[in-house]
């Protein structure tokens, strides 16, 4: 077979590259790279062993880092008292779990009850209907930007999860008062969350093109937010056939004890009057603490749109050392106060013992490869970020009263940790441990005076703060 001249070079140059290889271009992978990677793999010896080792076993079982779990205990030297494991089920509640975990106890010791469950359902369910009118009137504010817009994807990304932060839980319960789990339970719907969702959030994105579409028309933002109610109407009812009607009014029957005889007491509430009797004049003054060495330390930051209810003002939050973060929460389990806390918490957990342990899991010594990156770093390119709420109700400490390891109860049930009870040790708190909720009371005075800071706004799409909002 002829070939034509033109033809005859390009095989004879394929010929030439297939053998001699071609000439790579600077930054690709070519064969003189891969073979100085399986030279560098070979100068460790034969590792057959390992290789069939980790390629048929788990790789977290295998990194077990032993020694840790056999130095481990479940020895405390203060607990305080608390309600017991919760379940927020399939549902990304955790932050309203963890703020039931946080206060229910006060109303335990109010009326001397062994154990005690606020409603999350009905929380729950205005903390979506808020959002929702939350979400609708940023649309209304955001309704000349283009649909590309960074700050409106975001928002059209979230605004009708289970996300959450404490403060969401405490502007709720200021709002709309609380009632007992007997008067709201749980429904099929709020223990598996993700169908309603989909459809809140389809009926808002329904919703924001609408708005737009009367804003092009040249309707007023009066038209737009006399729409907007005819809309939430329906988020409403959508929340009503899926969580059930939160109540007016109820009557809580529980258990006490009168001259050392069992009687069953009653008293008629509606959630404001619940709230105000047993919580409202009880709560201490909250603060934000976060610790992120990736920002300014000592420095006051707000976080554009991190509120659950229009009306409320965003959080703002102090970025102290993890070593202060530590102080304020041991001296608020010493003056008997469970400590809501937001964490990493996919990093080094072990949950047949529910051990929380920097390097529980040895990886850089099964695979040879340094994993180790400085807190900083690991938060400015996103290896870890808030991602779990959960309550710290105990400590054990040193002789000289520095903390050893930290009792937490989360809201995953018994099957996880041990039976829901997890130890989370100081090396792992300093290292993925973010943000604590304290009682203002327990700060320096140096630290109350860093509260007085005009704080530097973050923007609504920055990713650490974004996490911290929407915890699950």
């Amino acid at each position: 077979m002829k070939t034509t001249p033109i033809a005859g070079i390009l095989a004879m140059l394929l010929i030439l590259g297939l053998s001699v290889g071609v000439a790579a271009e600077d930054g690709t992978i070519d064969q003189d790279l891969l073979k100085q990677f399986e030279k560098k793999f070979e100068s460790r010896g034969d590792q057959s062993a390992l290789i069939n080792a980790v390629t048929n076993n788990d790789l977290r079982q295998l990194s077990l880092n032993r020694e840790r779990v056999i130095a481990h205990d479940k020895l405390l030297d203060h607990k305080v008292k608390s309600t017991g494991i919760i379940d927020q089920k399939s549902s990304g509640r955790c932050w309203l779990f963890a703020g039931v975990n946080c206060l229910a106890p006060k109303i335990m010791k109010e009326l001397d009850l062994d154990d005690f469950e606020l409603s999350e359902s009905y929380l729950a369910f205005y903390d979506k209907l808020e959002k929702a009118n939350l979400f609708l009137e940023t649309m209304i504010a955001m309704r000349d930007r283009p649909v590309d817009d960074r700050s409106l994807n975001g928002y059209l990304g979230w605004m009708f999860g289970d996300g959450g932060w404490f403060h969401y839980f405490t502007d709720l319960l200021d709002k709309y008062g609380a009632v007992p789990i007997s008067a709201m339970p749980e429904s099929k719907q709020s223990m598996k969350t993700g169908r309603v969702n989909e459809l809140g959030k389809t009926l808002l994105r329904k919703y924001t093109a609408e708005l737009r579409r009367m804003h092009q028309q040249g309707q007023s933002e009066k038209d737009l937010r006399a729409r907007k109610e005819e809309m939430l109407a329906d988020i409403y009812r959508l929340l009503v056939f899926t969580y059930g009607k939160p109540p007016k009014e109820f009557t809580f029957r529980y258990e006490t004890e009168e001259d050392s005889v069992k009687v069953i007491a009653e008293k008629h509430y509606t959630p404001k009057s619940f709230y105000d009797e047993l919580l409202g004049d009880d709560l201490p003054e909250y603060v934000a603490l976060v610790n992120n060495p990736a920002k300014k330390m000592d420095q006051l930051f707000e976080m554009e749109g991190s509120r659950n209810i229009f009306e409320r003002s965003d959080y703002t939050v102090l970025n102290l050392s993890a070593d202060k973060l530590a102080e304020y929460t041991l001296a608020a389990l010493l003056d008997s106060q469970i400590v809501w806390f937001a964490c990493d918490v996919g990093q080094q957990n072990y949950r047949d013992s529910g051990i929380m342990a920097l390097d529980i899991y040895d990886y850089n010594n099964t695979l040879g490869i340094d994993f180790k990156m400085s807190k900083a770093d690991r938060i400015s390119f996103q290896d870890i970020s808030p991602s779990h709420a959960m309550a710290i109700t105990g400590v054990d400490t040193t002789n000289d009263g520095q903390p050893i390891k930290w009792r937490v109860e989360n809201s995953w049930g018994t099957k996880y940790g041990d039976k829901g009870i997890w130890y989370m040790y100081n090396d792992w708190f300093k290292e993925y441990a973010l943000a604590v909720v304290v009682d203002k009371s327990h700060l320096s005075e140096d630290d109350l005076d860093k509260l007085k800071q005009k704080p530097i706004v973050i923007a609504d799409w920055e990713p650490f703060f974004l996490a911290l909002r929407n915890l699950k």
